[in-house]
């Protein structure tokens, strides 16, 4: 039984509102889960008093989505997207890590090009 957390969408159209569920990975979206995560709510919010950005309300039970990632549960990519802000996967994409493979791809390269000018 393969597991996934995943996100379901309700709301009104325009206006969607998701829960962050655990699923079987062959049932459809918005079929009964397993159990409910948690919600995302994707449209900002004003900042209270008016003070900072806006922001998207994420609610989540941290202790039942890290028993279900210790269980093997694999997430979406929009799932891990938001685990990852929490803090609870690392991000897919690290910007550091991915500047430093650049610039190690630059030096290699400024080999070749050395050693190819040498024949």
């Amino acid at each position: 039984m393969v597991l996934k957390i995943r996100l379901a969408r309700f709301g009104k159209r325009n206006e969607p509102f998701y829960n962050i569920v655990v699923a079987q990975a062959r049932t459809a979206r918005n079929s009964k889960p397993l159990e409910v995560l948690g919600t995302y709510d994707p449209i900002p919010k004003p900042a209270p008093l008016g003070e900072g950005k806006p922001f998207k309300d994420i609610r989540l039970d941290s202790a039942r989505a890290k028993y279900w990632l210790g269980v093997g549960a694999q997430p979406s990519d929009p799932a891990r997207r938001l685990l990852s802000m929490i803090g609870l996967l690392e991000p897919k994409y690290n910007v550091q890590k991915m500047q430093q493979r650049a610039l190690k791809l630059e030096a290699q390269s400024e080999k070749t090009r050395a050693v190819e000018g040498e024949r």
